[in-house]
């Protein structure tokens, strides 16, 4: 049994018995993710044979993992280790699988996520089970025994050359950035229970970037042009295109913003649901600008978490790639990790989408 967490991958080649079982599940865990530790392993190496368990320290380590996957030609594959961890190798698998890929011409296999990160993003939204008791192992043998209520389909945004579930450049940047100062500064001891996860982003929220944008200028002047693909649609409070098509080409919105931020999928970490569109059409992202007062943000915070704050200053819209040019650099982050200031960024939605083990129920 494979039971402690630092050891070395195995990349053994599957014998005969080992392909024969169907159907095969793999389970990839990132071994410095926090919540993958000891016992983790441990529980999962008595529901998954060793084979079939792999652990990564490393970029090199998830390379290897995703050979691996590709040639004994898994049909699903669970990652445990937070979204991260999961784009990474998603990104990974897309990228042998391509043209020029080792892999060229071969089916992704289907994705499963492991509620192991902090965000979690991409688990809230095909409802994975939680670590409390045997939710992950359940989760698991689950698949392994084929009774997947179902399989959702989702698009991915490409950005910058890589696949991510969301993007934003302004404020949503500056709450990451404050949420890692405060889970890094303040989330020790007694308080890291209170300063980690949800109530962390509250509170640098409310206790950091709010108080920061009362003193300094939120808005800049921003101009977000649709792609030259494809018409974009404006939508209204509830999710449903407003008024015409707009034109590939078109500029969407020229004004003072405070954030320009788009998604495929609803949440950003711990429940946040920034777009609660994001799924209602396919092969399109849902894109949301900013031109909210911090008050309004702090008085409203609930019901922004929750998807159903839709004041005159939100806008949003359905579309397949837009271009975004500030007057000055912002803020940017891409799949919930800081990227550094940027002025401009192209953000389209990716030619492939991927599928993931749902367990809602819904399937595509």
């Amino acid at each position: 049994m494979l039971v402690q967490p630092l050891r070395s991958p195995d990349f053994r080649r599957a014998t005969a018995s080992d392909t024969a079982t169907e159907p095969k599940v793999a389970v990839l865990l990132n071994a410095n993710a926090r919540k993958v530790d000891a016992r983790v392993v441990k529980s999962l190496s008595h529901v998954v044979p060793e084979q079939d368990l792999f652990l990564s320290r490393s970029p090199l380590d998830a390379r290897r993992i995703v050979q691996t996957v590709l040639e004994r030609g898994y049909p699903m594959v669970f990652t445990g280790g937070g979204d991260g961890t999961f784009m990474g190798f998603v990104n990974e698998v897309l990228h042998q699988v391509g043209p020029r890929g080792r892999f060229a011409g071969q089916s992704a296999p289907r994705f499963g996520i492991l509620k192991l990160g902090t965000g979690n993003g991409i688990a809230n939204h095909v409802n994975a089970s939680s670590t409390r008791g045997d939710g992950i192992l359940n989760d698991v043998l689950r698949a392994r025994t084929g009774e997947v209520p179902g399989y959702r389909a989702m698009d991915l945004l490409l950005v910058d050359g890589q696949r991510a579930p969301f993007a934003g450049l302004g404020v949503d940047g500056k709450v990451l950035n404050d949420y890692i100062w405060v889970k890094e500064n303040l989330g020790k001891g007694l308080l890291k229970s209170v300063l980690t996860g949800s109530g962390g982003y509250f509170s640098a929220v409310a206790c950091k970037t709010v108080p920061h944008y009362l003193t300094h200028s939120t808005w800049v002047e921003c101009e977000v042009v649709n792609g030259q693909t494809s018409e974009a649609y404006r939508l209204g409070a509830d999710g449903r295109a407003v008024g015409e098509a707009l034109a590939p080409g078109e500029t969407l919105f020229r004004g003072r913003l405070m954030m320009a931020a788009a998604g495929t999928m609803p949440f950003y970490g711990y429940g946040f649901r920034m777009f609660p569109f994001a799924s209602e059409r396919r092969g399109f992202m849902q894109l949301r600008l900013g031109q909210v007062k911090p008050g309004q943000v702090l008085a409203n915070l609930p019901k922004l978490w929750n998807g159903r704050w839709f004041p005159e200053g939100l806008h949003d819209f359905h579309a397949r790639e837009v271009t975004i040019r500030f007057a000055n650099p912002m803020p940017f982050q891409v799949g919930g990790d800081a990227a550094g200031y940027r002025e401009q960024v192209t953000l389209a939605v990716a030619p492939e989408s991927i599928e993931l083990v749902d367990f809602n129920g819904a399937m595509n």
